[in-house]
């Protein structure tokens, strides 16, 4: 009976540093050899550029910077079977690629088979699609090797088994939203079972724009038994080892890190969104608006969570309908996570705008105009200080505000990423209220309060829109399940309030056009996942 190591290399590349992406691969390479001897290392997919690479895979220098890396890899390889994902050029085509590597060469390829074109995916606009299995022996294992989405579809492990294989190793990217794992596992669990073979998984870990992708590999016995999990949102090098009899390969019991619950999950990939958004492109820091109010309040928190409260600077920008209330919520919650915070009041600013603006506005009455007012003096103050210092500004709308646009166009929504963008009100307290069981970070009157956003006297959010708990359940069945507003009405809700708040969706989506991008909790956020016309005549609801 033969022994089996497969290392599983969890890393976190960026997006276009091909170079340093291969350090890292290199490097990860020589440290799993040098640690623990494996037979087999296998990293995600499309590693080599970091996923997902979009048109920069039309850029006419890749063929040439992939082919330089491939070669680099290949010179670092010895006893161990290498297996890495990247983009490759072969007689005029585009393949997603998995290479194997084997004592300094590079000696086969698999081309991915089933390209996703669905929600953030977008492989079909850049790849063609592989048309064989590659099954090749690796230490006397018939084992086969596809990538991501080929384990999602039958055809693949079925055309593998009928080769002979005996192991499936499956390179990765698979991006979170909530509840991802545990369909994961019962899809490779299925898989095994289909193939009569193990399924080892290696999924990419770290944020990329508004995807997050958490990690959490696995390997999966033929019977379905989940064997082994690696750790979520982290890089991990962890191993998986088998015994093979000459005709079957039997996974031994290896590290199971426990499931998280989903909420604690959702916060995790928010504060990882964070952090690689920042990281990944350079800011010294973050800076944002804190009003004493929920969204701020957890967004501060997670912000503190990702970089640390030395790089969080916190911005109280006080005006005269703001409460002593907010003011003190405010420096409490500052104080509580050691954040830089200053108080900034915009009552002068706006009143030189009023002044400047007074021959514009006689003769009219006031509304929205001025409150929006307020929101752009605040949003003026806070690019100054990113332009200054190098901060990214975070802003703090939530789902259900960026959908019905209860927002200030360059004023509460100028900014570089929305931490909250994916996260419906009702969710934002219940991370809140789960954030606060790690360490006191948001004060209980913060949550406890009504929702406002104090930009005239005594204003709630519910004077403009339903209570929450509603607004909410209306739009994940119109933005996340595609209901029609009847279909809506039909399950109990009043049609007037439906109709509103379908009409606010779709007349708000030039908004959400110009808002900054967050981190995708769901599997149908704005961004990637749901892409409507701005200039149209669809009937609302419909």
């Amino acid at each position: 009976m033969k022994k089996l190591r497969i290392a599983l290399a969890q890393i976190n590349p960026v997006v276009g540093d091909i170079d340093g992406n291969t350090d890292k691969i290199i490097a990860t390479v020589r440290k799993c050899t040098a640690e623990s001897s494996p037979q087999v290392v296998l990293f995600p997919e499309l590693v080599v550029t970091g996923y997902p690479p979009e048109d920069l895979l039309l850029r006419s220098s890749i063929a040439r910077r992939v082919e330089r890396a491939i070669k680099r890899i290949a010179d670092a390889v010895g006893d161990a079977f290498v297996i890495v994902g990247y983009p490759r050029y072969l007689d005029g085509a585009l393949y997603n690629a998995a290479g194997v590597f084997y004592q300094g060469k590079l000696i086969n390829e698999y081309f991915k088979q089933c390209l996703p074109n669905y929600r953030v995916f977008d492989e079909k606009r850049y790849f063609k699609e592989g048309q064989h299995s590659l099954v090749l022996d690796m230490f006397g294992v018939p084992t086969a090797v596809s990538i991501c989405e080929d384990v999602w579809e039958n055809g693949p492990m079925s055309a593998a088994k009928a080769k002979g294989a005996k192991l499936m190793l499956n390179l990765s990217a698979s991006p979170f939203h909530a509840g991802k794992q545990v369909e994961r596992e019962a899809l490779l669990a299925q898989r095994a079972w289909q193939g009569g073979m193990p399924v080892v998984y290696c999924n990419l870990v770290g944020g990329q724009d508004e995807l997050v992708f958490d990690g959490a590999s696995m390997a999966v016995s033929a019977d379905g038994e989940l064997i082994a999990r690696s750790p979520a949102y982290r890089e991990h090098l962890s191993y998986v080892d088998a015994h093979w009899d000459g005709g079957n390969l039997n996974l031994l019991p290896g590290d199971v890190t426990d499931l998280q619950p989903v909420l604690e999950d959702i916060y995790q990939t928010l504060v990882l969104g964070v952090r690689d958004y920042v990281n990944k492109n350079g800011f010294n820091g973050v800076v944002l608006g804190l009003s004493g109010g929920i969204d701020s309040g957890l967004s501060l928190a997670i912000a503190v969570d990702a970089l640390g409260p030395e790089r969080v600077h916190a911005v109280m920008m006080p005006f005269r309908y703001t409460s002593s209330m907010s003011l003190e919520d405010a420096q409490a919650q500052a104080e509580l996570l050691g954040v830089n915070y200053q108080v900034m009041s915009i009552e002068a600013i706006y009143d030189s705008f009023m002044a400047a603006l007074a021959d514009e506005f006689d003769g009219t009455t006031v509304d929205k105009t001025e409150e929006n007012l307020q929101a752009r003096c605040r949003g003026v103050l806070l690019m100054a200080i990113s332009n200054k210092k190098g901060y990214l500004v975070l802003t703090t709308g939530n789902k259900s505000e960026v959908a019905v646009g209860y927002s200030t166009l360059y004023g509460d929504m100028a900014g570089g990423f929305d931490v909250l963008k994916d996260v419906a009100k009702t969710r934002v307290f219940e991370l809140a209220r789960y954030r606060n069981t790690l360490s006191e970070a948001i004060p209980q009157r913060v949550i406890d309060r009504p929702p406002s956003a104090e930009l005239a006297p005594g204003q709630k959010d519910e004077d403009s829109l339903p209570p929450y708990v509603v607004l909410d359940r209306i739009l994940e069945r119109y933005i996340e399940l595609d209901e029609s507003a009847e279909t809506i009405i039909e399950a109990g809700y009043d049609r007037d309030i439906v109709y509103r708040i379908l009409r606010l969706v779709d007349l708000n989506e030039y908004k959400r056009r110009q808002a900054p991008i967050g981190t995708r909790i769901t599997e149908r956020s704005f961004g990637r996942d749901r892409r409507y016309p701005i200039t149209q005549k669809w009937p609302i609801g419909d």
